[in-house]
């Protein structure tokens, strides 16, 4: 390879940060060392592939798209709703554009495209990476209301009132009606199932 690979490298310090920025909307429910975007973005992705799986899409897509969904927080920070109604959003594609720089223009575009599937909100792909950014947000919702965070419900709520297909609509009735621990149970053998 004959490319410079030193903007990569850049990058992939700079991708680093996410695990250090927390998701500033749930210092507003009280939430005292909320997840960070790396955290969330990691679930978003196994949810997205999950979603687009049963979708009928294409899940490794739908995992990409939501990889890189928040990539662009390592410059912007996590700004919440609240935030953008005073300081609207920076411009994810010239974010993008700005991270990528230097990058080879084989990776550089990749990213770039990624990013504006997952904006135009278009492919099958995108609506189940952007469902899967949702649903992951109700179930972490869902947990810290578990830990005693009341006013998580509404986050719980906006989440799912804004979910688009039928799989999101449906994981969305099964989390719930379970409670956070349920899986511990069930590998344990105390919900009458047997684990697999």
């Amino acid at each position: 390879m004959t490319d410079d690979l030193t903007p990569v490298a850049r990058f992939l310090f700079e991708a680093g940060t996410l695990k250090q920025t927390k998701r500033t909307g749930w210092w507003m429910a009280g939430v005292r060392d909320p997840e960070s975007v790396a955290e969330h973005s990691w679930r978003t992705a196994l949810i997205a592939s999950i979603i687009a799986k049963l979708e009928g899409a294409d899940p490794a897509q739908a995992a990409f798209l939501a990889v890189w969904h928040d990539s662009q927080e390592t410059r912007t920070g996590d700004v919440n709703h609240l935030g953008k109604k005073y300081a609207p959003g920076a411009d994810p594609a010239a974010v993008t554009a700005d991270q990528v720089g230097g990058m080879p223009e084989i990776l550089a575009s990749t990213i770039r495209d990624l990013v504006a599937e997952y904006e135009a909100k278009d492919s099958p792909e995108a609506v189940c990476a952007r469902d899967a950014d949702k649903l992951e947000c109700l179930i972490q919702g869902v947990e810290y209301k578990a830990q005693g965070y009341a006013n998580a419900q509404r986050w719980i709520d906006n989440s799912r009132g804004r979910l688009i297909t039928k799989t999101a609509n449906a994981l969305a009735d099964a989390v719930l009606a379970t409670d956070s621990l349920d899986w511990l149970r069930a590998a344990l053998g105390e919900l009458g199932e047997k684990p697999s």
